[in-house]
């Protein structure tokens, strides 16, 4: 375990605690100069809604993808909006939600359309049909105002509408540095399997956003390296740690070179082309710039790390227990400075279930394994 670490997310905690994050922001928000950061390369949009900050996974990964395509954000928000109108039952507003998303399927399908490719669109088809087939059920739980039932013929319709989206991706959107082409690297997505003592989790990680974070990791379950870890550290509704391997080495040791496999860190910003590495967005000057990948989900996945070392991360890594009071949705101080990778999107039962010394019994990707690329040999 990095203790350097634990000491580094510990202060945050009693800051959080004791009130000063609100007061800091404050000073800083009053106090901001002009960013460092200025690549002069074409922004990419994470397509991510202003306003309150998203705390589920799965809808935080598809506003990730780098697609560009009015029609389906536009369907996607009016689904998304569904959930927080549940909360208070207002049906009204839900079946207007419902009635937009499904005209934009019914009206614009060609726009939506437009942002497949050729080769695809026979396989985007085939998803309208059934997107089309779900609204019906949807439709169907809003008129009995079935609360439990609508949430979960949303996220049926939502799982269609990210696999849309997926097919829009024209292709991995940046140029990893070639400092890091000696790492792996995920250049798409991967969905693992991680079972444990407790039951079964399902975990996406996102390359298009942390390409270097994802692919070490995506290569660390392939090597099994992680089948057997006990988890060593957990603190209710905050973070649950694993990835120390036996032995006095804290990380992984590559068969190869026989050295520390040492991760950079990793953040991609809302508006940048691509991550930003070797430094936190508060070291880079950009106090307000919030991640893609933010820690605003229950079951974020981040690296660990030393507290002094941004490039210090190697295969421990833990899941974030997201708690509202605690770390304000969208405004923490964990954003920027650890690099997310991923997201919980089954199985949050089992992870609030989780304690230090349960083990990993195993992990394996059982999807996208094709989008890992390993380094080319010297």
């Amino acid at each position: 375990m990095l203790d350097s670490n634990r000491s580094t997310l510990d202060w945050f905690k009693r800051l959080a605690l004791t009130g000063v994050l609100v007061v800091l922001m404050m000073t800083l928000s009053a106090g901001l100069s002009a960013a460092w950061w200025d690549s002069g390369k074409t922004a990419r949009d994470s397509g991510l809604p202003s306003g309150n900050a998203i705390t589920d996974g799965k809808a935080l990964l598809r506003y990730a993808l780098p697609i560009d395509n009015q029609a389906v954000r536009e369907m996607q928000a009016d689904l998304e909006d569904i959930s927080i109108q549940l909360r208070s039952k207002r049906w009204s507003a839900i079946a207007s939600d419902v009635s937009k998303a499904s005209r934009i399927l019914s009206a614009r399908s060609s726009d939506l359309l437009a942002g497949v490719s050729p080769s695809q669109k026979s396989q985007a088809e085939a998803l309208i049909a059934k997107m089309e087939e779900q609204f019906g059920k949807l439709r169907e739980t809003v008129e009995a105002k079935d609360k439990d039932q609508t949430q979960a013929e949303r996220g049926n319709v939502l799982d269609l509408v990210g696999q849309l989206e997926e097919l829009m991706v024209p292709g991995f959107p940046f140029e990893v540095p070639s400092a890091y082409s000696n790492l792996p690297q995920l250049k798409g997505r991967a969905t693992i399997e991680m079972t444990t003592e407790k039951g079964p989790l399902t975990l996406v990680v996102d390359g298009y956003s942390a390409p270097v974070t994802a692919g070490n990791f995506v290569d660390l379950v392939q090597r099994g390296f992680y089948d057997g870890l006990e988890f060593v550290r957990a603190e209710d509704s905050y973070v649950l740690q694993v990835g120390d391997p036996p032995g006095p080495d804290q990380g992984f040791i590559d068969p190869e070179t026989g050295k520390y496999r040492a991760v950079p860190l990793e953040v991609l910003a809302r508006g940048d082309k691509e991550p930003t590495y070797g430094i936190t967005l508060e070291d880079a000057g950009r106090y307000l710039d919030l991640p893609v990948l933010p820690f605003s989900a229950y079951g974020a996945l981040a690296m660990a790390r030393p507290e002094t070392e941004p490039n210090g991360g190697s295969s421990q890594f833990f899941f974030f227990l997201f708690e509202p009071e605690l770390t304000p949705a969208g405004r923490n101080l964990l954003d920027g400075r650890y690099s997310v990778f991923g997201y919980l999107t089954k199985g949050k039962e089992v992870l609030e279930k989780l304690d230090a010394g349960d083990k990993i019994v195993s992990a394996k990707v059982i999807q996208g394994v094709e989008n890992l690329v390993q380094p080319q040999a010297a």
